[in-house]
This record gives structure tokens, C-alpha cells and sequence, in this order.
């Protein structure tokens, strides 16, 4: 955790990258941050720089900057969804309390972020880390509250719940 209000930065990868130059070869690094208050709200970003340490800084500073609202039920996700970036496809699907979070690697780091404490995924096609990690960030910006969708349709919650236990949402 950082100084920033309870807010947890993950480092999903470092990448070297190398430049053929005439005086030899000139090496630069670029990391890919993901950051989250565990409340809801998780940002991304890839920050470039001479040395490890300061390509971190600079992704954190950037995901801390662009950070969104995901919609959350309770401690997993609404209901089931898919994401795609590139050609990384990712399924997340709810999970009872107490499953936890049945993720690899890039979906795992961007869950824990969120605050997401039950879910149940899976990755296909790519993978590159960068990739399945913007898939699930597009996964998770598909997710839309009760109430949205309610004002979206004109209707009001209670029309939509209509022939639902409403104590099971």
C-alpha cells in the first residue's frame, strides 16, 4: 500500500527494451501498473524510462490519475461477462462467498485491486500479461448497476425485479 489514501498499486510487468545504437546498445524499461482502492475504482497504465524504478513511478502516477468505477455486488460481480483487447479474451463469472478468486496472474492482479474477493475466470487466446489485463478492465467497464440499467429502460427498480427474490441480489 502507498501513501495515497489506501490505494495498492500492482506491478503486472517490466518489459527491457533495447536500442541497437552505433556506440553499442542503449537499454530502457517500461512497466505496466495497475492500481485500485479495493473499493471499486481501478486505473492502468505504462510508464517508460531509463531505470526500473522510475518507469514504475511514472505507470503509478498515470493509473492513479485515470481511474474509473467498476461496478461491484457485494464481493464478487454482478452477474457473468466478457472482455476483449486485441486478441486476449477473458470470462469472469460470480462466485459464491468463500470461493475466492479463481484467477492467473493479470486477472488475479487486477481482481485484487478492485476488491474483488470472489470471482471465477478464465483466459483465452493471448497471453501476453499487458493484454488479458485490458481485457478484464474492458470485462469489468461492461458490468452496470441495478439502477442504471432500471433508468436506462425508464423503469424503476422494483418493475425490473418483477417475479425475483429481491433478498438474493
Amino acid at each position: 500500500m502507498n501513501m495515497d489514501s489506501n490505494i495498492l498499486d500492482v506491478v503486472v510487468n517490466v518489459k527491457r527494451v533495447t536500442k541497437v545504437t552505433k556506440g553499442g546498445k542503449r537499454f530502457s524499461f517500461s512497466a505496466f501498473v495497475v492500481s485500485g482502492d479495493k473499493q471499486g475504482k481501478v486505473g492502468y497504465a505504462i510508464g517508460k524510462s531509463r531505470d526500473v524504478s522510475s518507469a514504475i513511478a511514472k505507470a503509478t502516477a498515470k493509473a492513479r490519475k485515470h481511474m474509473v468505477d467498476i461496478s461491484l455486488r457485494g464481493r464478487t460481480i454482478p452477474y457473468p461477462v466478457e472482455g476483449n483487447y486485441g486478441s486476449a479474451h477473458v470470462i469472469l463469472r460470480s462466485a459464491y462467498k468463500g470461493t475466492g478468486v479463481i484467477a492467473g496472474g493479470a486477472v488475479r492482479a487486477v481482481m485484487d485491486v478492485v476488491g474483488i474477493h470472489d470471482v471465477l475466470s478464465k483466459s483465452l487466446g493471448s497471453a501476453n500479461q499487458r493484454n488479458v489485463a485490458k481485457a478484464t478492465l474492458n470485462a469489468l467497464a461492461k458490468l452496470r448497476r441495478l439502477s442504471d440499467i432500471a433508468r436506462l429502460r425508464g423503469k424503476t427498480v422494483e418493475e425490473i425485479m418483477k417475479g425475483t427474490d429481491v433478498n438474493a441480489q
